[in-house]
């Protein structure tokens, strides 16, 4: 099928940087978070990126069975491309992070490709007075959160995995993250076409000037030629503006209240849906379609859905 002028839609459901008392869209239950996912596919998400969430509290949760729910519902109802988170939160072993993309076999997975830090903390001034659990205010205050995503343990992740035909998204939160991926496709334990995500705006990371988008892309081009395809997240308010960028020079997107809450400046997105659409019109409103879920698939030479787990 032809792909060219295509742009792929990811939509981040839930993550694991925002708490549930920040905004009462936040999905958190199983079947809030299937909702969301089938919801962002219908509005024109090729790719749904998915965690999942202590349904009492809304603490993330890596465990294996906090997914199963979810995933089953979104496969008989969708056929978008599930893609299984192995960051889970910050503050999880590398063990732990693992265990639901090797359990299920997604056609794709994140893969974290540096550690660094992970300030999440310039939030809690803003939502202190709301939050409703404490887990909340210990997670989002703690100044020495390190992600740990050392050598070790991206090979891990991707002897684990690799086996099982499921691909990456590499996520990428600065320059540096470019050289691990290219040591790693350079041992030909990783190879084309690369799905790189490269995230901007998120503190410990690089930032979300249009000067550092074009510094990630030309590192990228250089380091990786035509093995790889392009995509961007924008942190917060620098959402959808990252997307326009990427859009506008050929790149593919990434949107979900796992990256930002908002839509539009003090207004929070009701819906994922929502996001996923305002990310549409700026697509289609520079002359380009989005990509289908079967060429997304064919975009990043995946597996399909006949060998997933679940």
């Amino acid at each position: 099928m032809a792909t060219k002028n295509k742009v792929i839609i990811t939509c981040a459901v839930t993550g694991a940087i925002h708490t549930p008392s920040m905004s009462p869209y936040l999905p958190v239950t199983a079947s809030e978070i299937a909702d969301a996912a089938i919801g962002a596919a219908e509005a024109g998400a090729a790719v749904v990126h998915l965690h999942a969430r202590d349904p009492k509290d809304g603490r993330p949760d890596q465990t294996p069975e906090g997914f199963e729910p979810f995933l089953k519902i979104i496969k008989q109802r969708s056929d978008c491309v599930v893609n299984i988170t192995t960051g889970g939160a910050p503050t999880m072993s590398i063990q732990e992070r693992v265990r639901p993309a090797a359990t299920w076999r997604p056609e794709l997975a994140s893969l974290n490709m540096g550690s660094m830090n992970f300030g999440l903390f310039p939030m809690l001034a803003r939502f202190d007075a709301q939050l409703k659990h404490q887990w909340e205010r210990d997670y989002l205050g703690n100044k020495g959160i390190l992600f740990h995503n050392t050598f070790e343990d991206i090979e891990h992740i991707l002897t684990t995995l690799s086996p099982h035909g499921t691909r990456f998204e590499f996520e990428c939160y600065d320059t540096a993250h470019l050289y691990n991926l290219k040591h790693f496709h350079d041992a030909g334990l990783v190879k084309g076409p690369l799905f790189i995500q490269t995230v901007f705006g998120l503190m410990g990371g690089i930032g979300a000037h249009y000067d550092d988008v074009m510094h990630m892309r030309r590192t990228a081009d250089r380091l990786f030629g035509d093995q790889y395809k392009w995509s961007v997240l924008g942190a917060g308010k620098n959402q959808m503006n990252i997307a326009a960028i990427s859009a506008a020079l050929g790149g593919h997107v990434r949107v979900g209240l796992e990256d930002s809450l908002w839509a539009g400046r003090g207004k929070l997105a009701e819906s994922n849906a929502q996001q996923v659409r305002s990310a549409r019109q700026i697509i289609e409103g520079l002359g380009l379609e989005i990509a289908t879920p079967d060429e997304a698939r064919e975009m990043l030479a995946l597996k399909g859905t006949d060998t997933v787990g679940f």
